[in-house]
Order: structure tokens, then C-alpha cells, then sequence
């Protein structure tokens, strides 16, 4: 939908409050409700712990969102203490979106996942980009140092129930998509490319047998 466009003359009712929003709903559940703790506890360190992928919020200057993924061998983010985690960068396509988000606003937000488990942890607070020489080291991969650390300062963190993952399949590979109408990486960029410099795009090749798409770590 185009900025500017009228939503309520598309739609049969816009909410705009937190009133009618709430009468939508049943009333929350206790537990649910009282259930955010401000800390990492040894409950969360073990989600983290077995975690190998996490997405990444953040917003920018003009006060756009961003997420972003962020994938590393299990327990690659490392809680510093209760109420700060270090997250290495790794190798990527050095546009810094999140990283030059949080020089603007450092409130971040992270969703931890694990393969095969439905539950997940959801963590907020602010963030900073540091460059420490021991922690560095201690984070290098296959002999190669991250460029900085994000450290994340903990302010709020709580487990969220699977029903998402339940009904979207995630973990179950009998209801996973063909990939076959998906497009490649190659072909995404082609195409976006082409829209932003108004060059034809040119034929997209076909998914070769056996190409499961995604990019390069």
C-alpha cells in the first residue's frame, strides 16, 4: 500500500486505539502478562547456548525498521553477564544496515531460534559496537577475528510459545515448500538491480537440479 493512501477507504475498519484493539482479544493470561524478566537467567542462557541463528531489529535515522538475520554455529552469542550478550560480526555484504541503525538509535530487539524446537527467545534493550582485542580473539572463526562485537545491554527478555511454529511448519520437512517457484539469490538481484539503475533485466536462468537457493555466509 502507497503512503498517502487512504486505508480506511480500503478496509471496513482501521484500529486506532488500544481500546478497541484490546476488545478483540480474550483478556491475556496471567502468566503470559507478568512472564518478562530484565536479565538473562540461567533459563535464557540455555536457549542462547543452543541457538545457532538469531534475528536482529533495529531502526534507522529515518525511522525505518530493519531486520536482520545473524547465523553462527550453536552459541555464538555469549552472555557476558546477566544483562549483556556479545554477538561477533561475520563476513557479509558490508551494506551495515543494523550497525549503522544502532549508531542512530541503539534499541535493538533479538529472536532467538532453535531447529526443532518451537519455542524461542525474545530479548530487548540497547546495543553498542565495541572493538576489544581479548573478546575479539575469543570469537575469531576458522582463524578469523570479527571486525567489532555488538554488545547488547539486557533490559527485557521472556520465552515465546510455539503456536507460529505449529501452524507455519517450520521444523517439519513433510510441510516444507516446493522450492522449485522459489527465486535464487542471482535472480533477486538481477531483477531488484535492474529496478534501481532502469536497466533491463535480463533472462533469469533456471534453478539448477538441486539448488536450494540462499547466499553466501
Amino acid at each position: 500500500m502507497g503512503a498517502g493512501r487512504d486505508a480506511a477507504a480500503l478496509f471496513d475498519e482501521v484500529i486506532e486505539s488500544p481500546e478497541r484493539l484490546r476488545a478483540l482479544f480474550p483478556p491475556v493470561h496471567e502468566r503470559a502478562a507478568v512472564k518478562v524478566i530484565d536479565h538473562i537467567d540461567p533459563i535464557c542462557r540455555r536457549y542462547i547456548a543452543a541457538s545457532p541463528f538469531v534475528l536482529i531489529a533495529t531502526r534507522g535515522a529515518d525511522g525505518r525498521l530493519d531486520v536482520s538475520p545473524k547465523g553462527d554455529p550453536a552459541g555464538f552469542v555469549q552472555v557476558l553477564d546477566a544483562h549483556t550478550l556479545a554477538i561477533p560480526d561475520r563476513p557479509g555484504n558490508n551494506r551495515l544496515d543494523s550497525f549503522g541503525n544502532l549508531l542512530a538509535h541503539p534499541e535493538i530487539a533479538l529472536l532467538f531460534l532453535i531447529p526443532g524446537n518451537g519455542d524461542t527467545l525474545r530479548v530487548s534493550g540497547t546495543a553498542q559496537l565495541v572493538q576489544d582485542a581479548r573478546l575479539q580473539a575469543q570469537m575469531a572463526r576458522n582463524g578469523r577475528e570479527p571486525a567489532l562485537i555488538l554488545i547488547v545491554h539486557v533490559e527485557e527478555a521472556y520465552t515465546h510459545c510455539p503456536r507460529c511454529m505449529v501452524r507455519s511448519g517450520l521444523w517439519s520437512p513433510d510441510r516444507w515448500p516446493d522450492l522449485g517457484e522459489v527465486p535464487t539469490l542471482a535472480e533477486a538481484l538481477s531483477a531488484h538491480v535492474a529496478l534501481a539503475t532502469g536497466q533491463r533485466d535480463p533472462e533469469s536462468p533456471p534453478r539448477p537440479a538441486g539448488d536450494e537457493g540462499g547466499s553466501p555466509p
